[in-house]
């Protein structure tokens, strides 16, 4: 079956996976961290990608971006990966590839998934067990948004804004939203749609997507028309 076109839209969320290939580290001593977040920093202004969080783990990386053009993520993504990928084999005298093949990515309904999609990626380190709070993680963007510290990178969105009407209380507003813990079926659900590449959001959102970008936002139901009239009928004769 043929590949469907990754969903690109601009000026819509994205919430972006990039792992290691067959899980192998990419990141190994701090100076990787900080390389790669001042990359992200140069590619995302040159491309026009807003981003709003991150959490850089040892094998993979997070993003929720918003892009200004319909090409702004892909390019920051392929940018940023050729970069890093040069700058990891010279650091660590290897070769080959890095990355394990294409980006995952979704669509993100900002008004029902943004401020939970933040959450989620900021909370990658909890639930990978190292650590108890996201403020003990260095390479998040929990710093910024949660614990007041000033990341250029950053961009907020309108959304955090709406927390409060100055930076300390938009902080304190964010940070308690993490005393209530992600449902198990939500976490499913950003994964699921993420690896699949498919859209996260209301039955709304994803129909106004396909109208813009002429495919389908979900997968088709299970056994496509089995469950139709027809079907039914055929069974009964």
């Amino acid at each position: 079956m043929a590949r469907l076109p990754r969903l690109n839209l601009p000026n819509i969320p994205q919430h972006v996976v990039q792992r290691g290939n067959n899980r192998q580290v990419t990141f190994v001593e701090a100076d990787d961290y900080v390389v790669y977040l001042d990359k992200l920093k140069h590619y995302a202004k040159l491309h026009e990608v807003k981003v709003h969080a991150y959490v850089l783990m040892t094998n993979h990386v997070h993003l929720l971006v918003t892009p200004s053009t319909g090409k702004g993520v892909s390019q920051l993504m392929q940018s940023l990966g050729r970069y890093y990928v040069r700058y990891f084999n010279q650091a660590y005298k290897r070769t080959g590839t890095l990355w394990e093949g294409r980006y995952k990515s979704t669509l993100v309904d900002s008004d029902n998934y943004f401020l939970v999609v933040s959450r989620y990626i900021e909370l990658n380190p909890v639930r990978a067990g190292m650590v108890e709070h996201p403020v003990e993680y260095t390479w998040s963007s929990y710093q910024h948004n949660g614990a007041g510290k000033n990341i250029d990178l950053i961009t907020e969105h309108a959304l955090y804004h709406d927390l409060g009407s100055t930076p300390i209380i938009r902080q304190e507003r964010y940070r308690i939203l993490f005393t209530d813990e992600i449902p198990a079926i939500t976490l499913e659900e950003i994964k699921s749609a993420t690896d699949k590449m498919w859209v996260l959001g209301s039955e709304k959102f994803k129909q106004q997507v396909e109208v813009l970008s002429g495919r389908r936002a979900s997968p088709l139901p299970k056994g496509g028309d089995r469950k139709s009239v027809v079907f039914t009928e055929k069974r009964l004769k």
